[in-house]
């Protein structure tokens, strides 16, 4: 998971990498998905227990990887191998000079710039890589497979765990954009000021093993914590104008 970094008062943007930095457009989990429900099968389930359980432990756990590394005896590196090692990504997202431009643009004098991830850390550099902005982010905060009940999001142990990594002591500092709704929200009730759900409304996606469209709707009761929904990272540019240089 890496050292703690050294104290650093600037405001911090958490970027959250899969389904945030490039499209659900471009069916990466899809492709995730039936790759996790090929290795469930590989346990000696039937296809409809292997869907079943696939959702229920990513209902449960906020990752299927959670609920098979705690109730199977499985190696979760053999896992990632299978699953997110085995994407062809580079033939799925591409490089987009936009994208990089808008991460040029956050003012680094006042705005450090971390990759916040459910995945395992070669898959989020191999992403930062191929769209080159491996260069723009300065830490990974990611789930440490090696680690025995490792964390992921939405726990707030997790949130807890980045801002210890990155030596953040005031939420208030936080600034995190995920197009996870629940991983949001959990990062809103731990204090983090500034967050913002990435909702491409109308594409779909695959969560747990389902297909779903993508929408901004909410559990019942849900009450209003500020969270902001924005369908192009472009419109962070007007939702956080503080972070970004201020053109001449």
């Amino acid at each position: 998971m890496g050292d703690q970094t050294p104290a650093d008062d600037r405001l911090i943007v958490w970027l959250d990498i899969d389904n945030t930095l490039y499209s659900a457009s471009s069916r990466i989990s899809q492709a995730m998905g039936s790759r996790i429900h090929a290795y469930f099968v590989s346990l000696g389930l039937g296809h409809e227990e292997a869907s079943d359980l696939h959702l229920k432990y990513y209902t449960q756990y906020g990752l299927a990887l959670r609920g098979l590394t705690r109730h199977h005896d499985i190696d979760p590196l053999d896992f990632d191998r299978k699953c997110d090692g085995s994407l062809p990504l580079e033939d799925m997202i591409s490089y987009s000079p936009s994208l990089r431009k808008l991460i040029e643009d956050i003012d680094r004098t006042k705005v450090r710039v971390w990759g916040l991830t459910n995945a395992y850390r070669p898959h989020a550099e191999r992403v930062l890589r191929i769209l080159k902005i491996d260069d723009l982010v300065e830490g990974i905060v990611y789930c440490d497979y090696l680690v025995k009940d490792f964390v992921c999001k939405p726990e707030p142990e997790y949130y807890e765990m980045a801002m210890k990594q990155a030596n953040v002591s005031d939420p208030s500092k936080c600034y995190f954009i995920d197009d996870n709704r629940k991983n949001v929200d959990a990062a809103r009730a731990l204090g983090w000021a500034h967050c913002v759900h990435f909702c491409e409304k109308g594409l779909e996606a695959m969560e747990g093993g389902r297909i779903k469209e993508i929408d901004d709707a909410r559990e019942v009761g849900a009450v209003d914590n500020g969270v902001v929904d924005v369908s192009t990272l472009e419109e962070l540019r007007q939702v956080w104008p503080e972070i970004f240089r201020q053109a001449i």
